[in-house]
């Protein structure tokens, strides 16, 4: 699938805080099944949302995994963070998930947020600037290993040497995610190195807020905006009528319990024809990808409506 020009793309974020590879998968051919465009996992190691003992799949082992029992849907991790891996490690293991998913891959970065591992496991956790540095390098190695015979390359963080990298991926610009909404720093890595930007919905006000950012480092770099693919993140509770959805909110909301940020993370508690009106402004402010979370437990009734009932009128919009 061509991610650059107008055309609308869905997908479904199922993340992987699951206790078996078989009912991951299952969600994943089923999405497929449905229609939607995409699925993505996230790379977190210790996630703090299921508290510290939350299971957890390493996250691009797991779409390489993925990505061989799929046929069709783009597989995607959003996002990486680059205080895991090296930048070339990270370029190397996009490229073999490129190969097995036959150039369906969307690789994603973002300069790292909250992570039960960086205690857990010793990792460090540099400070909101250097981890945006550390990002900005990484796009310049993953770019030019991807795509030059060597890459060399002295930033403050990463050091290459007439770097190699074969075979190079299978698709011809191995679509770069970056996700995140910092202002003054993260979306001007955006503008600089991003084919997508991907950020949680919140609400149209903040969203537009930040787009004009994105606009102005644009401008600053001499880059169009609209050559940045917009996507978005949400969840829904969908329902034939508004009072059975009210009844299932409550009850996902008491499964998270007051406080948990996923809360916020809900565009629609509704009808299908609600959804389709909460987006619309999105899709008027230029976005192209709509991506529904989908972490357990699964609702099930709300994937299966958005998919038959919201992308089609969303399409025709």
């Amino acid at each position: 699938m061509q991610i650059h020009g107008p055309a609308l793309r869905f997908g479904v974020h199922s993340g992987q805080q699951y206790t078996d590879f078989g009912t991951l998968l299952d969600l994943w051919q089923r999405a497929e099944a449905l229609g939607y465009d995409m699925v993505s996992l996230f790379d977190h190691f210790r996630p703090p949302l299921g508290g510290p003992a939350g299971p957890c799949f390493d996250g691009l082992s797991l779409l390489s995994a993925l990505a061989a029992r799929t046929e069709r849907v783009r597989c995607v991790i959003m996002v990486s963070a680059v205080t895991w891996r090296h930048p070339a490690l990270a370029a190397n293991i996009a490229t073999t998930i490129d190969h097995v998913s036959g150039g369906r891959l969307e690789f994603g970065v973002g300069a790292a947020s909250a992570d039960l591992a960086y205690e857990q496991y010793g990792i460090p956790f540099p400070s909101p600037r250097v981890r945006v540095e550390m990002l900005d390098e990484a796009c310049h190695v993953l770019r030019g290993l991807w795509t030059q015979p060597t890459t060399t390359f002295s930033g403050r963080h990463v050091r290459l040497a007439d770097a190699r990298l074969e075979p190079k991926p299978l698709q011809t610009r191995l679509p770069l995610i970056i996700g995140g909404d910092g202002e003054r720093r993260t979306l001007r890595v955006v503008a600089r190195h991003a084919d997508i930007w991907n950020t949680l919905a919140g609400d149209p006000e903040s969203y537009a807020r930040k787009l004009a950012v994105l606009g102005q480092h644009c401008a600053a770099t001499g880059r169009d905006p609209d050559s940045v693919r917009k996507s978005v993140t949400f969840r829904v509770v969908l329902a034939g009528d508004r009072a059975t959805a009210q009844r299932r909110w409550t009850q996902i909301a008491d499964h998270f319990g007051p406080g948990s940020p996923v809360l916020d993370e809900f565009v629609t508690i509704g009808t299908p024809e609600d959804c389709v009106r909460d987006l619309q402004p999105y899709l008027r402010m230029g976005v192209r990808d709509f991506v529904l979370g989908a972490r357990p437990p699964v609702d099930w009734a709300s994937v299966e409506m958005f998919a038959q009932r919201v992308v089609p009128a969303l399409r025709a919009s």
